[in-house]
């Protein structure tokens, strides 16, 4: 089979496209023909070294296809059932084998594009909106890079549970997009500061909590948007890994709450997986929850789909096929 794999940390070019072996399923296992693979800001990460591993390896970490084989001890799965996964490194690759308690069959009428364009990022924007902090109608959040694959789906969601959503994007266009998806105030942060058109939309009260996948450009004024005992959460580090932080600034600024979650401690066992997976599904269902596919690439084009997804034009997901 054909795989990407990374021999050396660097820039997209140490995506290099092999031939190697295809893979068999162990015991607990299901071997997986990948149709669609999502990408990710965290396979960036690992692909610069940001988050280390062993080297060689197989980047990706979703992906949705057809199970073509299964492993001793699986039960629930049939060769031929449609599905996707999430949180298993290596999904750059035509066969991936993946412990089936990350695995989910697709319903009817989710293909493998959308399956896997909604795996990694909607239980992300899952865990971050019910659990990490439980949005309701009384909560006011800021989302930055709303128009990006978990952006819009957090944008939604938070709609969904009656919160005032403000969004930061970078271009007119963008912010069309975030506000036909439930945003009610877009903040185009290429015209105008953020925290100050913050401040001015809440008339200086500032919001319950701030969704940051940026990091090092918006960490500081985002604390600066939340209101006394509000809540940060750093989800990724687009910009790059913010620099220590004195937990008194926290007090300062009004005894705020900081945390840097991440799916893997959100989605720990089979039934956390299932339970957010449901419920992603089911809102997509009844048109509660929209999913955007923006640009497909070949899997030998992944260095192509690593630029774009860097270059920050993108709006919605990006996939390989």
């Amino acid at each position: 089979m054909y795989a990407v794999r990374i021999h050396e940390y660097g820039s997209q070019e140490v995506l290099s496209y092999e031939k190697i072996d295809t893979p068999e399923p162990a015991r607990g296992e299901l071997l997986v023909k990948t149709e669609a693979i999502g990408v990710n800001f965290i396979d960036v990460y690992h692909r610069t070294g940001s988050y280390a591993g062993e080297l060689p390896f197989v980047p990706g970490m979703e992906a949705a296809g057809v199970v073509a084989s299964i492993g001793s001890d699986v039960e629930g799965f049939n060769v031929g059932d449609r599905v996707g996964y999430a949180m298993c490194t290596g999904s750059y690759a035509q066969y991936v084998v993946v412990p089936s308690w990350k695995v989910v069959v697709l319903p009817e009428g989710v293909d493998s594009q959308i399956g896997a364009a909604v795996m990694l990022q909607g239980m992300t924007a899952h865990y971050l909106s019910t659990s990490t902090y439980s949005l309701s109608s009384k909560d006011t959040a800021l989302v930055h890079a709303a128009a990006g694959g978990v952006g819009l789906l957090l944008v939604q969601m938070a709609n969904k549970f009656g919160a005032r959503v403000i969004g930061t994007v970078s271009t007119h266009e963008k912010a069309k997009r975030v506000m036909d998806l439930g945003a009610d105030e877009v903040i185009i942060y290429t015209d105008s500061d953020f925290e100050a058109k913050t401040m001015d939309i809440t008339n200086d009260i500032g919001v319950d909590v701030v969704y940051d996948s940026v990091g090092k450009t918006t960490f500081e004024k985002s604390l600066n948007c939340l209101k006394p005992r509000g809540h940060m959460v750093l989800f990724g580090q687009s910009s790059g890994r913010v620099p220590p932080v004195d937990p008194q600034i926290l007090n300062d600024k009004g005894s705020l709450f900081m945390t840097r979650p991440t799916l893997g401690h959100y989605a720990q066992n089979r039934s956390e997986m299932l339970a957010r997976a449901r419920d992603i599904f089911a809102w997509m269902a009844i048109g509660d929850l929209e999913v955007n596919v923006d640009k497909v690439f070949p899997l030998e084009k992944a260095s192509d789909a690593h630029a774009y997804l860097e270059s920050r034009a993108s709006s919605g997901k990006i996939l390989l096929s």
